[in-house]
């Protein structure tokens, strides 16, 4: 089953042009830092936003299995009882109540997709494949990509690439465009923030650039984590290595607007309180200039 947490319109970051962007649950990582929590799990989760809540108990009233209790701090969730089933989100009159997670016919998707068309004609445009990880649902989204080739759709797919050769070899066939994750180059430091190594990471991105396929690169810039000089010129170093150079290095400055996230989600952000923060005007200005002394074109933002 593949489940999508949110479908983006009118999208100007995610590649070329006015693009629709569809965000697919499920990633390998865990990063620390996700702006897109509940986007890591590979199934259905609950969001519950204390702010919109007006405490009439219409979800408590609607709730099969009795897991949610109206208390002077908002609704609680007995997470044992909880299935998931919606029908909280459904009564909610505010959707303080949502259910993230939510499965589409391929059919559905395109019809979406198709009337977003003269936006993205008049643009350049297209269409963007992102998550958690697009490559986890490899056969779902071949289907999506060959349907949007068919009828001469821009194609692209925001990914880490941890996934296996043959299905990044198969997913070049059918998009135009990778727009690639790259968190440090620093295979233990992955692990810490992202639990998981990059050695996978790093092999898929060098096979991109051996297939002579347009790229991006994609860097979450925080201080405390990948921001420094070293790690910023091992990135640059490597990428100048390649056979093919990305089309643009998009330096992503750090923000925390997963903290929310996790608040509804009865999570918590950063558990370990490891010391990030945005980088300072120095920082990024020195670390474009590095990727320019490589010779690659580098962006704040994108």
């Amino acid at each position: 089953m593949s489940l999508l947490f949110d479908i983006k319109r009118y999208a100007i970051n995610d590649g070329p042009g006015i693009r629709i962007t569809l965000f697919l649950k499920g990633c390998p990582l865990s990063c620390v830092w996700c702006h897109n929590p509940e986007g890591i799990r590979n199934g259905r989760d609950k969001l519950y936003t204390r702010q919109k809540c007006l405490g009439c108990g219409s979800c408590v009233q609607a709730c099969p299995q009795q897991a949610l209790t109206l208390t002077p701090e908002g609704i609680v969730t007995d997470r044992e009882r909880c299935t998931l089933c919606g029908r909280c989100a459904d009564a909610c009159p505010t959707q303080a109540m949502e259910i993230s997670g939510t499965e589409y016919s391929l059919d559905y998707l395109m019809h979406e997709i198709e009337k977003e068309i003269p936006f993205m004609d008049q643009s350049g445009g297209g269409v963007t494949f992102c998550g958690g990880e697009p490559l986890l649902h490899a056969d779902f989204l071949l289907e999506l990509l060959k349907r949007c080739g068919e009828q001469g759709i821009h194609r692209a797919v925001d990914t880490t690439l941890l996934a296996r050769p043959e299905v990044v070899e198969e997913v070049m066939r059918h998009c135009d465009l990778l727009l690639i994750d790259l968190k440090s180059m620093d295979s233990d430091v992955h692990r810490l923030y992202c639990d998981v190594p990059n050695e996978l990471i790093l092999a898929n991105i060098r096979r991109v650039a051996e297939a002579d396929f347009p790229y991006y690169i994609r860097i979450p810039l925080i201080e405390g984590v990948n921001a420094d000089a070293t790690n910023i010129e091992r990135s640059a170093a490597f990428l100048a290595s390649l056979p093919r150079h990305p089309e643009q290095v998009n330096l992503l400055p750090y923000h925390d607007i997963g903290k929310g996230k996790h608040e509804k989600l009865g999570t918590v952000y950063n558990p370990k309180g490891y010391p990030m923060a945005p980088p300072s005007e120095a920082v990024q200005q020195q670390c474009l200039r590095l990727f320019e002394a490589y010779g690659l074109k580098a962006t704040i933002g994108g």
